[in-house]
């Protein structure tokens, strides 16, 4: 069994209590915790203003949410990186796209050697990663 990878929005609609997305996202965790979460190194990063730059809170809270942050950067990962961004800036130079950051790009090649992404931006990753599998928690759940 393969573990998800749980995009930043979703850690920080739990870690803000979110009105409208925090319930469900921390709904959406506690029911994929038996496979296993995992916290991109992307977003480990991402993370660090919402703890004041603290790794010893953040690994905390991430502790706390069951998630793994110590996974590691692959050479596939930064491969599947490379083809989704050559790709989408191919679409990009004919209007076919979007910007995009490339943290969304990082973020969805690391949760492309796992079972998928939890996030609250589908459309983010399914036109970089049309195979990836993609779990929404829905708001106001």
């Amino acid at each position: 069994m393969k573990p998800w990878v749980v995009d930043t929005c979703v850690l920080i609609d739990v870690l803000e209590d979110d009105p409208e997305y925090g319930r469900a996202s921390a709904l959406t965790l506690r029911r994929k915790l038996r496979e296993g979460l995992l916290v991109c190194p992307v977003t480990y990063v991402e993370l660090a203003p919402a703890f004041n730059g603290s790794p010893a809170l953040q690994d905390e809270f991430l502790s706390g949410v069951g998630a793994d942050w110590r996974q590691t950067w692959t050479w596939q990962d930064t491969a599947a990186a490379h083809a989704a961004w050559t790709a989408h800036i191919t679409r990009r130079r004919t209007k076919a796209a979007p910007k995009r950051q490339i943290a969304d790009v990082l973020v969805g090649a690391f949760a492309s050697r796992f079972a998928g992404i939890i996030t609250r931006n589908a459309s983010d990753f399914q036109l970089l990663f049309p195979e990836l599998a993609i779990v929404e928690p829905k708001g106001d759940s």
